[in-house]
């Protein structure tokens, strides 16, 4: 059986890829002309950051449309420049800062001091970022930017006041990470931050956080490496091909889990295909460099482990939006920084160490019997 599995954790990946290059163009027809909720039309999110962002379990739109503001600088630049719809931006950005009392109508009132100042901050990088935009500068008009963004994130998060939903029972003797946490993985080529969101994912979230804090993947080598596709990793020594619990001595197991965008809570055990939801995408989609996911064999949607990859973006062969691997694979977070070290990671690497160094709180251990 678990040969089996060990071919099948290896092989299925690349099928999918195969098929996703034969079906490149009818697939098209499954992208959605714009994005639920308070998602920005137009072309797909590509950066992690900002679909972790997005992903959280806010409703306020002020600060949604603050962040698309920001957002669509960055889309701009890469359009020739356009610098009068950069200064439209920021604009609007200042206008929606020019009303604090909306943005905080969500934010509990333990924490309207810090957004208070959050805001304050906000407003006086705007009208900085007004000036710089008038250089042309666009590298630094890119870095201010970013760091805009990075707050606007902080105050995103300050609205969060409760995990949205419950996981169902079944799935109670598996830890469960209610929130976020970022994780420093240490490589033989360098470092890697990844930030993991319990928010969409927290079974298969909680369970790589929880093997983490075990040390499971410290010394483990990556396993896998394809050019432009994924590097993978958590395939522990011996003929064991993810983590026996020393509590059960059984092979853990995770199911398939995945939140479709308007959905108020995950989807378990089922893939969007099989769901019959072609044209749905999942709040965590496969369009970033570096999107981290649970491995699991191709004939058994709840027979992932340790096993972890990283999607190695490529617009051309594996495009946003139209990508057979959303929906199919469980992904619970982003690489935010060390991209370029992914880049570098070849089967044979290791894995020196990986530990947790925000949000360890946010880890609810498993309720085993």
């Amino acid at each position: 059986m678990f040969k089996i599995l060990k071919s099948w954790l290896k092989n299925s990946p690349i099928a999918l890829l195969l098929v996703t290059l034969f079906l490149g163009i009818s697939t098209a027809a499954w992208t959605p002309s714009s994005s639920a909720g308070l998602l920005p039309a137009g072309n797909a999110i590509t950066d992690g950051n900002s679909l972790l962002r997005y992903s959280l379990p806010i409703d306020n739109k002020p600060v949604r449309q603050l962040q698309a503001s920001l957002e669509d600088i960055s889309t701009q630049l890469r359009a020739n420049r356009r610098w009068g719809a950069v200064s439209q931006d920021l604009s609007k950005a200042s206008r929606i800062l020019g009303q604090p009392s909306k943005i905080l109508a969500d934010v509990p009132q333990e924490r309207q001091s810090e957004a208070e100042a959050m805001i304050a901050e906000l407003k006086s990088g705007v009208n900085a970022l007004q000036e710089v935009a008038k250089t042309k500068d666009k590298e630094q008009v890119q870095d201010q930017r970013a760091k805009l963004l990075s707050l606007v994130g902080k105050l995103e998060e300050s609205m969060v006041t409760e995990f949205p939903f419950e996981v169902p029972a079944k799935y109670s003797n598996l830890p469960q990470l209610k929130g976020r946490a970022t994780v420093e993985v240490k490589t033989n080529k360098g470092d890697l931050t990844v930030v993991v969101d319990g928010y969409s994912a927290p079974v298969t979230a909680g369970n790589f956080v929880d093997l983490v804090q075990r040390g499971f993947y410290n010394g483990l080598e990556f396993t896998r490496s394809e050019e432009s596709y994924v590097v993978q990793t958590g395939d522990p020594p011996g003929k064991d091909v993810g983590f026996i619990d020393p509590k059960t001595r059984k092979y853990r197991a995770i199911p398939l889990e995945y939140i479709v965008r308007g959905d108020k809570e995950p989807t378990y055990g089922i893939t969007l295909e099989e769901a019959g939801r072609y044209t749905d995408l999942p709040v965590l989609p496969f369009s970033a460099y570096g999107t981290v996911a649970l491995a699991r064999p191709e004939d058994d949607n709840n027979g992932g482990s340790s096993q972890v990859f990283f999607f190695l973006f490529e617009p051309e062969l594996t495009p946003a939006g139209r990508n057979l691997l959303d929906g199919r694979y469980a992904v619970f977070g982003y690489v935010t920084e060390g991209k370029d070290v992914l880049q570098q990671l070849k089967a044979g690497d290791k894995v020196e160490s990986a530990k947790v160094i925000q949000g360890r709180e946010n880890l609810v251990k498993a309720n085993v019997a």
